[in-house]
């Protein structure tokens, strides 16, 4: 997440209104009230992470991704965010349309499922991958849309979005020039800055 936070901090202005979806504990929108003086509020599921979140001095919805975002207005929102959870969810093509409405842009991080760990251990293994990116076992994992950085670049496309950024990570930064070569194989996850 740290990689992730100051990868999102440069793209956010200085006091924009930013909508953080999936916002888990509220860890991304404190860093940005520090660094950025956002004005923020998050949609969270957990109950559990709901209350870290307060905690944290975040304001937070408790609301279902799934069944929309009708409560916010056109254009409410500077920048909407969603880290590490459209993958998660069980309309993703849906949610972007919706973000892409309530938001001027957005901002989306994955992991990456065609990182060449992903491939190496499910061809070697003949098993769905279980890495430090990605810890959980194919039977209890929250991830139900696998999803690779061509297939998020082909949604973009098909949805008619301009892809405005894009960031690749790796924990390992000696293949720093390969990440910009082959996004695909070497990023073990993308950030997308995209808006209509």
């Amino acid at each position: 997440m740290i990689y992730e936070l100051s990868a999102i901090e440069q793209w956010i202005a200085p006091g924009a209104r930013v909508l953080d979806l999936g916002c888990g504990n509220g860890e991304l929108l404190v860093h940005l009230q520090k660094t950025r003086q956002v004005q923020g509020c998050g949609i969270e599921i957990d109950a559990d992470r709901i209350t870290e979140a307060l905690a944290a001095g975040v304001d937070v919805l408790e609301h279902n991704i799934d069944t929309g975002l009708g409560l916010f207005q056109n254009n409410s929102f500077d920048v909407v965010v969603m880290t590490q959870t459209l993958q998660a969810i069980k309309y993703p093509d849906k949610a972007m349309q919706e973000m892409l409405r309530i938001g001027r842009e957005v901002v989306v991080t994955f992991p990456n499922f065609a990182h060449w760990r992903c491939r190496w251990y499910l061809n070697t293994r003949g098993r769905m991958p279980v890495a430090r990116f990605m810890p959980h076992s194919w039977y209890n994992t929250p991830n139900i849309h696998l999803c690779t950085v061509k297939d998020f670049e082909d949604l973009c496309a098909q949805m008619q979005v301009r892809i405005i950024d894009r960031q690749f990570l790796s924990a390992n930064n000696n293949i720093r020039p390969l990440l910009s070569q082959w996004p695909n194989l070497f990023a073990s996850h993308a950030i997308f800055r995209i808006s209509q």
